[in-house]
């Protein structure tokens, strides 16, 4: 048994089938807390010495305990508000079920009010690239405004109303970095905006949907909440905005924060239409940071999504109309700009987390990273989001630079967005999507996020389902995506705990539980080594604990 410091514990976990994911003592039955951090875990026996008259004992009946789960990705604060304050259907929705969702929220909202929801599916793109079915979604908004986001919440599908409010008509020209999506019989705007084109509308939908202060926090709460319930107790929002930073510190503030999370400050933004970027945004992050909020990242898009032909690849798009046949996409700054950025947040101790979805994105993130470890910046981390698409010779450079793959298996495995990236990349690429075996096999530190809300739901348990399966948790599509990159449950655990942490620089508080850790824990309805692999996905978080604290009871 080890122990750290002296003296009753405030809580004893007992009965219990614990798992650590601590290399140095994987299984054990119980552990004590105190101050809200883990003194001792062992045996019963060993532990009973701790009991003291004011200690809450927690039997745990043979349930499985582990670290509480880890999400290196989300973006809570725009989960949490839809949640509360907008229309919310499937991304697996039809357009006629998107037309019943709109109409059925149409009928409570007033004649002028704007409707705001997510998400439809990716593979709706060229169905909506119709004025007649933006016309269909006038007839059921009732002449509203109306702005729908995707399921990679890069793209928009908006009314007639809302083109008009944002004077968009046939004559706009597609903004920098956006397309305007045009009808391809009459020329007119089809309602579809790609990338940054959907700025022209959030800008002006901005001022009658902007959250106060109040609804800004009730919307971080909302989310937190729902991860409690997926057993998650810390999290990365991947790029986060000054009134969002500012709703998690007053959070803190009043020790209303039961999560541990890490921010990434906006740099550049051409999806949610921020306010304050970059440098404006950095100026605050002394006043922000609190005992459970660390805005400790930066956030850079390098490149967009693949089905909008927006993604950076190194070998050209499958042939199109629009693209031609040797369109390789683009990235977002050039190479001098990115390295700059990571040349300054190095500096004054920032980290960076960098959305690639293009091979090329990902090469040009690691010759940065490689230039700014020469100069000798060792500490900041580095993660590349998503990186499901990287060059056979990249993998050995994760390892090697010390850069993490921020991974969302949500996003790949069989389903709506795999059949999307299908359309756009060849057959044996996207059968290789998210190398994971191989990531993991060179040595890199492979960390998991569900990117929620751009997955329906935060469940880890999806994830991991997914990284050792390499197939459907749903079971709604068939077949399984580079079977020979499947990983083990052990590792895809890890991925969803202590790789994340430190991934997140959290590695030293949570993540695992170990003496002097944060005592946070999940009771699960089930032991994960005891189920099939395609029964994973069902498991349930009976109870969390944060800071040895209950934040989460299923009863």
């Amino acid at each position: 048994m080890s122990t750290v410091g002296e003296g009753a514990a405030d809580l004893l976990v007992t009965n219990a089938t614990v798992y650590t994911v601590d290399a140095d003592r994987s299984r054990a039955e119980a552990f004590a807390v105190r101050g809200g951090r883990i003194v001792a875990i062992g045996s019963a026996a060993e532990l009973s010495g701790l009991r003291g008259p004011e200690t809450r004992m927690l039997d745990a009946a043979g349930a499985f305990v582990m670290p509480g789960l880890v999400d290196v990705h989300n973006h809570h604060a725009h989960a949490g508000r839809a949640e509360l304050f907008e229309l919310t259907f499937s991304n697996g929705a039809s357009y006629d079920q998107i037309l019943g969702a709109v109409r059925a929220y149409a009928a409570t909202r007033g004649p002028d009010e704007w409707i705001v929801g997510s998400s439809w599916g990716t593979g709706l793109l060229d169905q909506l690239g119709h004025a007649q079915a933006r016309r269909g979604l006038d007839e059921a908004a009732g002449g509203r405004p109306v702005l729908l986001t995707d399921d990679s919440h890069h793209n928009r599908w908006v009314s007639s109303r809302a083109l008009e409010l944002a004077g968009i008509d046939a004559s706009t020209p597609d903004p920098d970095r956006g397309v305007i999506v045009r009808d391809p019989e009459t020329g007119e705007p089809s309602g579809v905006l790609l990338e940054a084109a959907g700025l022209l509308v959030e800008e002006v939908a901005q001022p009658a949907v902007a959250l106060n202060a109040a609804q800004q926090e009730q919307a971080s709460a909302r989310a937190i909440e729902i991860v409690h319930s997926y057993g998650i107790t810390a999290f990365q929002d991947a790029a986060i905005s000054l009134d969002q930073m500012r709703a998690l510190k007053a959070l803190d503030d009043r020790g209303a924060l039961s999560a541990w999370v890490v921010s990434s400050m906006t740099v550049n933004d051409q999806i949610f239409g921020y306010a304050e970027l970059g440098d404006a945004l950095i100026a605050h992050r002394a006043e922000l940071t609190g005992e459970h909020h660390r805005p400790d990242f930066i956030k850079i898009f390098l490149d967009g999504t693949p089905p909008a032909h927006s993604g950076a690849f190194l070998e050209p798009y499958l042939p199109s109309d629009a693209h031609g046949a040797h369109f390789h996409g683009t990235t977002t700054m050039p190479a001098d700009e990115l390295l700059g950025w990571l040349r300054r947040t190095a500096a004054q101790g920032i980290s960076a987390k960098i959305h690639c979805s293009g091979d090329a994105a990902v090469r040009m993130v690691l010759d940065a990273v490689e230039t700014v470890r020469a100069e000798g910046h060792t500490a900041p981390l580095y993660q590349i989001a998503h990186g499901q698409f990287i060059a056979e010779s990249d993998l050995p450079r994760f390892a090697q630079l010390g850069v993490s793959a921020d991974i969302s298996p949500f996003l790949w495995f069989p389903g709506v967005i795999a059949d999307a990236l299908s359309t756009v990349r060849p057959a044996e690429e996207v059968a290789g999507l998210q190398p994971n075996r191989s990531l993991i096999d060179s040595g890199a530190l492979v960390a998991g996020g569900s990117d929620w809300p751009v997955s329906e739901t935060p469940n880890a348990w999806e994830g991991i389902e997914g990284l050792v399966t390499r197939a459907d948790p749903s079971g709604q599509r068939s077949g399984v995506l580079g079977i020979e990159q499947a990983i083990t449950l052990p590792e895809a655990i890890e991925v969803f705990t202590v790789n994340g942490a430190t991934a997140m620089g959290l590695g030293d508080v949570t993540g695992s539980l170990e003496p002097g850790k944060s005592a946070d824990f999940v009771v699960l309805d089930r032991d994960p080594f005891a189920v099939r692999e395609h029964e994973l996905h069902s498991i349930r978080v009976l109870q969390t604990f944060f800071e040895g604290e209950q934040v989460f009871s299923r009863e």
